[in-house]
């Protein structure tokens, strides 16, 4: 018998009053304060109905974050609309803002959230992070006057430090760095310079970090997921995986559940994982309303550990249920049922490996 962790990757469909609310604030019919309340009311609902499902470490579900990606700089003034389009499979299409004026600072941090969340519950508590690679972006390919690209770069990394510091200064159980922009690097950029340059800006912070502290820093990656749909699904996962390893985290949240040819995922890991590193595979496709069987999840894992050993070995959901905060395809029930059959599934699997 093994125990295999299991953690959550973040998100949770936000309730339906949360979401109205939202679009009233956005209007100005209500208050920041009332706003602020029910923030933390979802996220205490969030964290209890985690806790009833049996996942011995929590997220605050990213329930008062706009987005995953956009939350360090939701109210910066040097700033203007007009940023990088990323194009869905379905049609849809979400855009970043632009960066107008230096310096480049964030003005929210991630351990606001993990000091909400910790006050609602005694288990571990996980936190998200965007990573340096997806705030990259921001800068202007025109440039800024007065404002090299040098300097942001240096700003960035700093901020994205001082980020995730503060998550483990302030109890993080784990920090999971959001870095879905990865595969999209690959299909942005078929010469295939975009990605290795990703991977070396998140090692600069990285590198910041003691190796003590790397063992608590791990990296998520997947082809997107926003209303059902994905931004590089279509590029092979096997171009992506020897690079990621190269990142000095300890620990890889991969998706997996929704990818078709699994057994060349599984080789790719067996090849590139260093002894230092746990992979947690994705074993429920947050995609799919279908909510898996416990021994569905039980068979991908054993199976996987065939592959990877079962000392670096975990299992996760292959992406947020909800990373933007007006995403609401898929049902608040369901996500919890999901996560439910991937604790159970993964105590079974321990159990029979």
């Amino acid at each position: 018998m093994s125990t295999i962790a299991t953690e959550p990757i973040g998100s949770i469909p936000r309730p339906a009053y949360l979401q109205k609310a939202m679009q009233a604030f956005d209007k100005g019919d209500i208050q920041a304060d009332e706003m602020s309340d029910l923030f933390k009311k979802a996220t205490k609902e969030t964290i209890e109905a985690l806790e009833a499902s049996g996942s011995p470490v929590i997220s605050d579900g990213e329930q008062s974050k706009p987005s995953f990606a956009t939350y360090p700089i939701h109210g910066l003034e040097n700033l203007s609309g007009d940023g990088v389009v990323i194009p869905f499979a379905d049609g849809h299409t979400r855009q970043l803002p632009k960066l107008t004026s230096g310096p480049f600072h964030y003005q929210n941090f991630a351990s606001e959230y993990l000091k909400t969340a910790k006050k609602f519950t005694k288990l571990p508590v996980k936190q998200a992070v965007i990573s340096a690679s997806a705030i990259s972006l921001l800068y202007p390919q025109e440039g800024i006057d007065g404002y090299s690209h040098e300097q942001f770069i240096a700003d960035l990394i700093r901020e994205a430090e001082v980020d995730i510091r503060r998550c483990l200064d302030a109890g993080a159980y784990n920090v999971q760095i959001d870095f879905t922009e990865a595969r999209l690097a690959l299909k942005l950029d078929p010469s295939k310079g975009l990605l290795p340059s990703f991977i070396d800006l998140n090692n600069q912070v990285l590198a910041r970090f003691t190796p003590e502290e790397r063992s608590q820093i791990g990296v998520h990656t997947c082809p997107g997921g926003d209303h059902d749909s994905t931004h590089s699904a279509d590029i092979p996962y096997s171009e992506l995986l020897p690079l990621l390893f190269k990142l000095n985290a300890g620990n890889f949240y991969l998706e997996y559940a929704a990818e078709k040819d699994k057994k060349s995922v599984l080789q790719s890991i067996k090849e590139h994982i260093s002894p230092n590193q746990r992979v947690f595979l994705g074993v429920t496709d947050v995609l799919n309303p279908r909510i898996e069987t416990p021994q569905e999840i039980c068979d991908l894992l054993v199976e996987a550990s065939e592959y990877i050993p079962v000392a670096q070995l975990g299992s996760t959901d292959d992406c947020g249920f909800s990373p933007f905060a007006d995403d609401i395809s898929t049902a608040r029930e369901i996500a919890f049922a999901k996560i439910k059959a991937r604790v159970d599934g993964t105590k079974l699997a321990g159990q029979k490996i």
